[in-house]
């Protein structure tokens, strides 16, 4: 009985203070993160405070919408990691990318290197009004030219929700899931956090992620969980341990 009066812990406080962050959009004026430096440090200064010791920051690649390539992101992160150094901001980071799955990027990945979370690790998205129609073609495809696919944000695909077939469809068929740590504290609504805890609890997700893109972000991992799966959250935010560098 004393266990369901249990107060739900904070977010910030089950990241340990030694968090490895794998998804963000700290890079500034490249997408729909971060538009300044101002900002970039700014944000970095929070992940300082919220218990993050490294992260791995992953603008998009969506060639419609925000049509960066790979140089542009590395030469971005060169020019953002000195700035950082003179604002006396230590945190280690790099930089990866996260993939829009389109026909754009069936060809892109036949001819040009991916930037990876790490070795052959790449962080992948789909549109959140449908599912593309070839889905399970363009996962084979990543797989066959080497790389693992995770998929970033499953519980936000809400044309997933009445067909969870295709949550563990999409996991047989090779794909990772990472969490988006935001939808644990119900910034995305009470419907993306209640499928977040049932993939929690069924053990579908690999790694986690904060998403950040600006500070209203922020300010929402200071808040408590909502949901009834804090000890699965904190396995699964152990698993970052893995991108470590």
């Amino acid at each position: 009985m004393l266990a369901f009066f249990k107060s739900k812990p904070f977010l910030k406080d089950l990241l340990a203070g030694d968090y490895v962050d794998i998804h963000s959009h700290l890079l500034p004026g490249i997408d729909d993160g971060a538009k300044t430096i101002k900002k970039t440090v700014k944000l970095a200064k929070a992940f300082q405070e919220l218990g993050i010791s490294q992260f791995v920051t992953t603008p998009h690649i969506n060639h419609y919408v925000w049509n960066n390539s790979e140089q542009d992101i590395l030469e971005k992160l060169n020019e953002t990691q000195v700035l950082l150094k003179e604002e006396n901001i230590p945190i280690p980071f790099k930089a990866a990318a996260e993939y829009f799955m389109d026909d754009w990027f069936e060809n892109h990945l036949k001819t040009e290197k991916l930037l990876t979370l790490k070795d052959n690790y790449i962080l992948v998205e789909i549109s959140y009004l449908s599912a593309p129609f070839n889905l399970y073609k363009i996962i084979f495809d990543i797989q066959l030219a080497g790389y693992v696919p995770v998929l970033a944000h499953p519980e936000r695909y809400i044309y997933f929700h009445k067909n969870f077939n295709e949550y563990e469809k999409l996991k047989k068929s090779g794909c990772l899931f990472q969490l988006n740590l935001l939808a644990a504290v119900g910034y995305y609504g009470s419907e993306i956090a209640k499928t977040a805890e049932l993939l929690l609890k069924k053990g579908m997700y690999d790694f986690t992620g904060t998403d950040v893109h600006h500070s209203s972000h922020i300010e929402s991992m200071h808040q408590k969980i909502k949901i009834d799966a804090a000890s699965n959250l904190k396995e699964v935010i152990a698993n970052n341990q893995f991108f470590k560098f």
